[in-house]
């Protein structure tokens, strides 16, 4: 059987600041949004730019380290796969949404830690978990 490829690189701004939370049974998760801008010039000569922005999800210790580190306005390097949620609305309406799940992140504003505490954060586990979605867990 053939493998697949589900790779996403970003370079590009936060919307907004992150968003904490944590599941049922306790994992932290955080959320953004960051802006990614492209320029191009027309056939006319003119300048062009188009904005995509992408809603981005961390796990664990990287969530806690967003969550400290990161702000409205941050630079930042996000390397990860696409993964779409469906869910029903109150309404009974079926509701998507994809989202970069963030398997790698580096902070481009220059941060300087001046503990060990950012280390502590991140734990390998919480990279290599093939379903972010422990048994149970609900946002």
């Amino acid at each position: 059987m053939a493998r697949g490829l589900n790779k996403v690189m970003i370079i590009g701004y936060l919307g907004r600041d992150p968003e904490m939370r944590f599941t049922a049974s306790g994992r932290p998760v955080a959320s953004f949004s960051v802006a990614t801008t492209r320029g191009w010039t027309n056939s006319a000569g003119e300048r062009q730019e188009e904005t995509e922005w992408f809603q981005v999800v961390t796990w664990g210790g990287l969530a806690e380290l967003c969550k400290k580190r990161l702000h409205k306005g941050s630079q930042v390097y996000v390397e990860g796969r696409l993964q779409t949620r469906c869910w029903e609305g109150p309404d009974g309406e079926r509701h998507y949404r994809t989202e970069l799940v963030a398997q790698e992140l580096i902070f481009l504003d220059g941060y300087e830690s001046t503990s060990e505490e950012d280390v502590d954060l991140f734990d390998d586990d919480d990279m290599n978990n093939p379903n972010d979605f422990d048994q149970g867990d609900r946002l």
